[in-house]
C-alpha cells in the first residue's frame, strides 16, 4: 500500500439513530477519490447501553445489530445489513476496513453470580487485601435473545479477574475476583501505572483462562467471515491487556486471513519507551498510535509562537520507530469533554496534518470532525454544560489529496528555526514532490535547494494560502514562503 492514509470515521458524540453506516456507504467513493485508503469504523457489535452505546462498553461481540438485545436490534450506528452495505461500499472503492476491537472488558451482564473477591487499593492495584468478601456481582453473560446462535459460550466469573461493583454488601471500588486463574493477582505484561493497570472497568476479562482465549480467536475468525470486507483491526486499550495475549491473537488472525491484516493498537502513553517496549513484547506484530506526537501538537497549539517548532517531533514514536507509528492529530478520546481531553486548537491543525500527511514516516490518521465538522453538548468535569463546535479544517481535503499527488521521494528537513520550519520531498521519476513550509509565529521563508532538475521551475501553493508563484534559480534553489500561523505546500505549476 503506497502512501496509506487512515480515516477515523466517527467521533464520541456522533448522533444516535442508525445514521453512521449509511453515511459511510454514501461517502465511500469520495473518500477513495481524495486519497483515503483505510477507514477505521467504531465497534460494530452491541454495547451494554444498546442503541446509545459508542461501542466501548462491550456486551455481545456476536451481535452486529442483528438481535433484539439491550433495548433494540440496531447498534447506535445501524443494523447488520447496513454495516455490511457500508463495508462493501468501502471495499468496492478500494478503501480498506478496520474494525474496532474491545476485548479488555464486558459490561451489561445478564445475571448476577455469588462470588468471592478481595478488595484492592485503587491507587496501587498490587496492594490486594487478604480479607475474602462473599458477595454478588454482575458477571454472567448468557445473551438470551441470541439463544446460542453463532456461539454457545457463556461468560461467568471464571472468565474475569475483577469488577468495580459488588452487591450484598453493596460497594464500588476495585475488586479482584477469586477463581482458578487469579491466585497470583493481576496479569503481567500490562502497563505499570497504578502499580498494575490490568483492571480498567466493568468485568475485566482474564486471558489466563484458555477457554476465553480460544473464544476470542474464534470470534476473530467469525467476524472476518461475517464482514468479508474487513482488512484489519484497531485494538482498544492494549495497555490493560497482557501483551502475550495479543501476540498470540494477532498471529492467529494473520495465519487464517486471506490477506495480511493491517493492525494498529491504542497504547495511550506519552512515554515513547513504553510504546517501544510493547512493540518488542508483541514482536512487532502491531503498529501503535503515536500519543507522544499528539501531545506535542496539543502543546504547540496552545503555546502559539512560544513553542519551539524545531522540536515538534521530539520524543515521538514516529522518530524512534517509524515502521510501527500511526500518527494522529486527534481522536474520540482527546476531543473536548472526553476522558483524555487534549484538543489541538483549530489554527494549528493544518500545520499538524501537513506534518503527518506529507512526510515519509508513519501512517497518518484523519479524525472525522476535522473533515466533516462536529457539534455537540455535554457536561464537563466541573458539572457545567458546554456546547462544542469542531469546525471543518478548510485545508484538510487539499492536504489529503497532496499526500497522494505530491508526497513522494526523498525527504529533507529544515527544522532550523523555533518558529518557521520546512521539509522537501524530491519526487520520483513518475511522481512529483513538494516543499512544505509552516510558521507558528510571523510569516516565514526558507531557501530550499531542490537540485538542478528543478532549475527555472515555477512553484505554486497547492493550498492557496499564498497567491504568488515562485521561480527557482538556475541551480534549482528557491526561497519559499508562508503566512504567519499557517502552512503552504509548494508544488511545481503545471
Amino acid at each position: 500500500m503506497q502512501n496509506p492514509t487512515l480515516l477515523q470515521f466517527f467521533h464520541w458524540y456522533y448522533p444516535d439513530g442508525s445514521k453512521l453506516w449509511p453515511e459511510v456507504a454514501d461517502h465511500a467513493a469520495w473518500l477513495s477519490e481524495i486519497g483515503i485508503t483505510m477507514a477505521w469504523l467504531p465497534p460494530c457489535y452491541k454495547g451494554g447501553s444498546g442503541g446509545y452505546s459508542v461501542g466501548y462498553d462491550s456486551y455481545d461481540l456476536f451481535d452486529l445489530g442483528e438481535f433484539d438485545q439491550k433495548g433494540g436490534v440496531a447498534t447506535k450506528y445501524g443494523d447488520k445489513a447496513q454495516l455490511l452495505a457500508a463495508t462493501e461500499a468501502l471495499r468496492s472503492h478500494n478503501v480498506g476496513v478496520l474494525l474496532d476491537v474491545v476485548l479488555n472488558h464486558k459490561m451489561g451482564a445478564d445475571e448476577k453470580e455469588a462470588i468471592s473477591v478481595n478488595r484492592v487499593n485503587p491507587d496501587n492495584r498490587d496492594e490486594i487485601y487478604e480479607e475474602v468478601v462473599e458477595c454478588e456481582a454482575w458477571t454472567k453473560f448468557t445473551f438470551p435473545a441470541r439463544a446460542g446462535e453463532y456461539s454457545k459460550f457463556v461468560w461467568d466469573h471464571k472468565c474475569f479477574s475483577g469488577v468495580d461493583h459488588i452487591e450484598n454488601p453493596d460497594e464500588n471500588g476495585v475488586f479482584k475476583i477469586i477463581n482458578d486463574y487469579t491466585a497470583e493477582g493481576w496479569n503481567d505484561q500490562v502497563d505499570n501505572e497504578l502499580g498494575n493497570f490490568d483492571y480498567l472497568m466493568g468485568a475485566n476479562i482474564d486471558f489466563r483462562n484458555n477457554a476465553v482465549r480460544e473464544e476470542l480467536k474464534y470470534w476473530a475468525r467469525w467476524v472476518m467471515e461475517q464482514v468479508p470486507s474487513c482488512t484489519g483491526f484497531r485494538l482498544d486499550a492494549v495497555k490493560h491487556i497482557p501483551a502475550w495475549f495479543y501476540k498470540e491473537w494477532i498471529e492467529h488472525i494473520q495465519e487464517v486471513a486471506e490477506e495480511p491484516m493491517f493492525i494498529v493498537a491504542e497504547y495511550w502513553s506519552f512515554e515513547t519507551e513504553k510504546l517501544q517496549e510493547y512493540v518488542h513484547q508483541v514482536e512487532g506484530k502491531t503498529m501503535l498510535f503515536d500519543a507522544p506526537l499528539h501531545m506535542n501538537f496539543h502543546q504547540a497549539s496552545t503555546a502559539g509562537s512560544a513553542y519551539d517548532m524545531s522540536q515538534i517531533f521530539a520524543n515521538s514514536l514516529v522518530v524512534a520507530d517509524p515502521w510501527h507509528a500511526v500518527t494522529i492529530v486527534a481522536n474520540h478520546d482527546t476531543q473536548p469533554l472526553q476522558s483524555l481531553e487534549a484538543p489541538v486548537e483549530a489554527w494549528f491543525k493544518p500545520l499538524a496534518y501537513a506534518l503527518i500527511l506529507l512526510r515519509e514516516q508513519g501512517v497518518p490518521t484523519i479524525f472525522y470532525p476535522d473533515l466533516f465538522g462536529a457539534s455537540y453538548e455535554d457536561e464537563g468535569g466541573d458539572g457545567e454544560k458546554y456546547k462544542i463546535e469542531m469546525p471543518v479544517i478548510p485545508e484538510l481535503e487539499g492536504l489529503i489529496r497532496a499526500r497522494q499527488q505530491y508526497g513522494w521521494g526523498v525527504q529533507t528537513d529544515y527544522f532550523d528555526h523555533p518558529n518557521c520550519v520546512a521539509f522537501s520531498r524530491s519526487g520520483t521519476e513518475t511522481q512529483p514532490g513538494c516543499v512544505v513550509i509552516m510558521s507558528n509565529g510571523d510569516a516565514g521563508e526558507k531557501s530550499v535547494p531542490m537540485g538542478e532538475g528543478f532549475a527555472g521551475k515555477v512553484w505554486r501553493d497547492h493550498l492557496g494560502n499564498r497567491e504568488e508563484t515562485i521561480t527557482a534559480d538556475e541551480h534549482g534553489t528557491a526561497v519559499f514562503v508562508c503566512n504567519g500561523g499557517s502552512v503552504s505546500v509548494w508544488v511545481v505549476a503545471e
